[in-house]
């Protein structure tokens, strides 16, 4: 027998929480896990966008070191204490044994569990000071399992290639034949992880030698390897490609190998992991482009459908603007020139939109673009570039305050024109996309006799209409570090101090008319 539909939800009528929850007691709308979560969450987003639900702060913690923040889970003291965010209130969930200063945390991964793999944990991957990588318990702290990377290489930085599937770990950078360990020109070593279940994939030789003198960096993203350049170039190689043709041997965490002539243990002192990835010979680029230094992150960056890439280009004709060009063809898109043409202090950024929809998020002082790639003709047509919709801050027409009128009738003009991102003018500073909720927590600040103001934005994901406006308690300072999370009934601010302490304020819904009864 099959279980129908209540005749409201059969029409598409909108529905209140109370007869969500109520279907959710009597198992209806809950065939399996994936419905019974887009439910939930559909109630959390009405619940939360309600007129008498409110944002209140509940907790705050000060820190003399850097606090970190993610899936509801708040670090503090370079990752030893970790509270969770996910009750009414934080609390301490772990506190990790003190480490020596040889020992520190230098950076970490929040490593989530695969819904299609119930067997694996949730873990925080941290790679410590003295070269060896943990994946710890994300609720206890207990270690999992640990690997010694290298006793001849610096390892420093953590990195997603492909987010929760793939990951790389990046060692100090050199520069090629002035460092007496260096003269073979090998600038930097990627070591590249599966997560799930851990497994050791290899580790790649960047070198002057293949990828040529002027390389200065080098990271994965998607399968792709991104080789930058000091002549503000960026090289774009198939990792996957690479591994076929340069990888001289599979290796097993755990399992013996051989290295130069010695018998060792893959992931164990005294000698690690061995490079097994030697690129002896220029790989063939996918493709190349030049761009403007130290103006856009990584040079360049891919997504959309179809596949285009953004990059500030280096002629001074284009400078301040960002180009939207076909990967397949390099063609400029047609309305692919984007430019804000503002007037400030900081210079306003782009980005291709998490939500994997294929659309752009362009930020500036005033105003949030939010752009979508045509293409109706497919195959090499070229592409469009048109406004999907725009975030508009609420100002003022102030062009006649450039003129001001003395008591004695005198006229006097500035010259000076006031910037789009002065301190007297509302202006945004953040744009976080809550995927689970489809919405866009905007930062916009404004400043009240010298002290900023910030109000949190709630827009729509799908038109950018404004659903809520949550002021935040505590001051901005916008010439200081300042981070924001929107975590579903939750959010995290986190600021750098004057003192140079930092801070931790969390917010968390709360229901006035549920608290009125």
């Amino acid at each position: 027998m099959s279980r129908r539909r209540p005749p409201a939800a059969r029409r598409g009528a909108a529905v209140n929480a109370c007869c969500r929850l109520d279907w959710r007691s009597r198992g209806i709308c809950s065939r399996d896990a994936g419905v019974l979560l887009r439910e939930n969450l559909k109630t959390l987003r009405h619940t939360i966008l309600r007129e008498d639900a409110v944002f209140e702060k509940v907790w705050t913690k000060s820190s003399r070191s850097p606090i970190a923040y993610g899936y509801g889970r708040i670090y503090f003291e370079n990752y030893r204490c970790c509270y969770t965010s996910l009750q009414a209130r934080p609390r301490l969930l772990y506190e990790l044994p003190k480490r020596a200063r040889s020992e520190k945390i230098e950076d970490v991964l929040i490593c989530t569990c695969p819904l299609d793999q119930p067997g694996q944990r949730s873990s925080l991957l941290a790679l410590t000071a003295d070269n060896w990588l943990y994946r710890l318990c994300q609720d206890t702290g207990g270690q999992l399992q640990r690997v010694c990377l290298s006793a001849q290489h610096k390892f420093r930085y953590l990195g997603w290639d492909v987010p929760q599937e793939r990951f790389y770990i990046k060692s100090i950078q050199h520069k090629p034949g002035r460092q007496g360990n260096n003269r073979d020109g090998t600038v930097l070593y990627l070591a590249t992880f599966l997560a799930f279940p851990l497994k050791l994939v290899g580790v790649l030789e960047i070198s002057s030698a293949a990828f040529g003198k002027t390389v200065v960096d080098a990271i994965l993203s998607q399968g792709v390897l991104a080789v930058s350049h000091s002549s503000s170039c960026v090289k774009l190689y198939s990792f996957e490609s690479i591994l076929d043709t340069f990888r001289t041997q599979e290796l097993v965490l755990g399992e013996p190998c051989t290295w130069n002539a010695a018998r060792c243990v893959v992931g164990e002192p005294p000698l690690g992991i061995p490079v097994n990835i030697k690129v002896d010979a220029p790989p063939l680029a996918l493709f190349e482009v030049n761009y403007l230094d130290n103006y856009i992150d990584c040079g360049v960056q891919i997504g959309g459908h179809p596949w285009h890439y953004i990059y500030a280009p280096k002629n001074k004709k284009h400078r301040g603007s960002y180009h939207v060009c076909s990967l397949r063809s390099g063609h400029l898109a047609k309305n692919g020139v984007q430019d804000m043409n503002c007037r400030s202090l900081e210079s306003d950024w782009i980005y291709f939109h998490p939500d994997d929809s294929g659309r752009i998020i362009h930020v500036g002082p005033s105003t949030i673009n939010v752009l979508k790639i045509l293409n109706d003709g497919g195959g090499d047509a070229q592409s469009e570039v048109a406004l999907d919709f725009a975030i508009k801050a609420p100002r003022t027409q102030n062009d006649a305050s450039a003129v001001t009128v003395t008591s004695s009738g005198r006229t006097v003009r500035r010259r000076v024109q006031q910037l789009d991102d002065d301190p007297e003018q509302e202006t945004f500073k953040s744009v976080e996309y809550e995927d689970e909720l489809d919405l866009l927590a905007v930062v916009d600040i404004t400043h009240v006799e010298e002290e900023g103001k910030a109000n949190v934005r709630l827009h729509d994901n799908q038109n950018g209409a404004l659903m809520k406006t949550v002021p935040l308690l505590e001051s901005w300072d916008v010439t200081s570090s300042q981070d924001l999370f929107f975590d579903r009934d939750t959010i995290v601010h986190i600021e750098q101090e004057k003192n140079s302490n930092f801070c931790c304020h969390v917010y968390k819904i709360r229901s006035m008319h549920a608290e009125d009864q």
